[in-house]
């Protein structure tokens, strides 16, 4: 994951701050972007945790702090619901002209509402997803009940919320009062995945019901069972940002594109103190790495695992295509491998280190209605896998700057 800092003028000339964290050294599958809770901003936990997750499965996550929040400049005394909605169309705009468009909006508690409402000004936004969201804008009145009649009289009330001051306008109410999210939700026609805990003690349960009532479909509902509102336990982040990811790939699959390889067949890059050492093919990726006990740190299988793994595939599939052609009933293929150093038996100099030899012990676990002659063909057979054919000739290696 890569998380880059920006900041970009909303339509009010206010500066706005976000974060957008990248896949790593990997083309996105889409763009994503986050609107955070009520009063909260980017720093928060749970929502540096689900866009690690989103970042580490192949999306990249743009999270801003909405105006007069977090880092973003401007006053929040002077913003209202309508203001959030129009801070993530112009985050949007932003990702649009130096990346990619929004695909997905996620929206956690309240910015779940306004994430709602933006999808309707953002034809790129094919999906949408609430975290332990409110059925009704004006849910967020609770908050400030008790200086409701002094922003009515005064226009205007300091209210404390969760240990912080905010002073809240009567056009911050009033706007609120204007939102019809259920009637809106109802004729948005976006798929929809709606996220909430049982356990939710600030927006209950029933708002995720509402809101699965009032949306068309195709919609989701998931529990986050155990979660707080906040999703303090990052346990329960991570969870959200792997159920995003998966449900996502049913209405935004990603594009096929090509790994860069340098047009070459394999390419494998090592960074840093350690051994790990990514691999990838045109189309696939795949650690590697050395154990513990030698210094490394076990992320995936060692450089002679990979080896007998070449082996071992091609015996598999070697088999598998020569009972097809002879149509025979061959269910199941397993093959396990082990490497060691032996001498030859009839070598000389046994007493010499150097002397030894690899060997690759090739073990079958073959199943099917297969009688003595059929297994014994495909023990002939295994021999003959390209890879093993490879194994036994005389190779050349050559090694050269690029």
């Amino acid at each position: 994951m890569k998380k880059e800092r920006v900041q970009f003028k909303n339509r009010e000339g206010i500066e706005l701050a976000a974060f957008i964290f990248h896949p790593l050294d990997r083309h996105p599958r889409f763009f994503a972007l986050f609107a955070h809770c009520f009063t909260c901003n980017k720093n928060l936990n749970a929502v540096q945790n689900i866009c690690n997750t989103l970042s580490q499965m192949g999306v990249a996550v743009m999270s801003l702090d909405f105006t007069g929040l977090g880092s973003s400049k401007g006053s929040f005394e002077n913003t209202n619901f309508s203001s959030n909605i129009s801070d993530l169309v112009d985050a949007s705009d932003y990702l649009k002209a130096r990346y990619q468009a929004p695909s997905l909006l996620i929206g956690h508690s309240f910015g779940g509402a306004a994430a709602i409402f933006a999808a309707g000004s953002l034809p790129t936004v094919k999906a949408l997803v609430t975290i332990g969201s409110p059925s009704d804008p004006k849910h967020i009145a609770h908050l400030f009940d008790d200086h409701l009649e002094a922003i009515e009289t005064e226009g205007a009330s300091r209210v404390n919320i969760d240990g912080r001051g905010f002073r809240i306008h009567k056009s911050f109410v009033a706007d609120l009062q204007e939102k019809d999210l259920g009637a809106f939700l109802a004729q948005l026609r976006k798929p929809i995945l709606i996220l909430h805990s049982p356990q939710d003690t600030v927006v209950a349960l029933q708002h995720a019901a509402r809101l699965y009532e009032h949306a068309f479909h195709p919609k989701s509902f998931v529990s986050l069972d155990g979660a707080d509102h906040l999703l303090s336990n990052s346990t329960d982040s991570a969870y959200v940002g792997e159920i995003i990811s998966t449900w996502a790939k049913k209405y935004l699959p990603a594009p096929v594109v090509p790994n860069d390889t340098k047009g070459h067949e394999v390419a494998v890059r090592l960074a840093g103190q350690g051994y790990t050492s990514e691999v990838k093919t045109p189309y696939h990726h795949l650690l590697a790495d050395e154990p513990e006990s030698v210094g490394g740190d076990n992320l995936g299988p060692t450089p002679y695992d990979l080896l007998m793994a070449a082996l071992g595939t091609c015996t598999a599939m070697t088999l598998q295509m020569y009972a097809q052609r002879k149509n025979w009933p061959l269910e199941e293929v397993n093959v396990y491998l082990d490497h060691d150093k032996v001498h030859r038996k009839d070598g000389d100099h046994v007493e010499d280190k150097n002397s030894k030899v690899s060997r690759f012990t090739r073990s079958l676990l073959i199943s099917g209605d297969l009688d003595e002659a059929q297994r014994n063909r495909l023990l002939e057979i295994a021999n003959k896998c390209p890879v093993h054919r490879t194994l036994e000739d005389d190779i050349l290696i050559e090694t050269r700057f690029k």
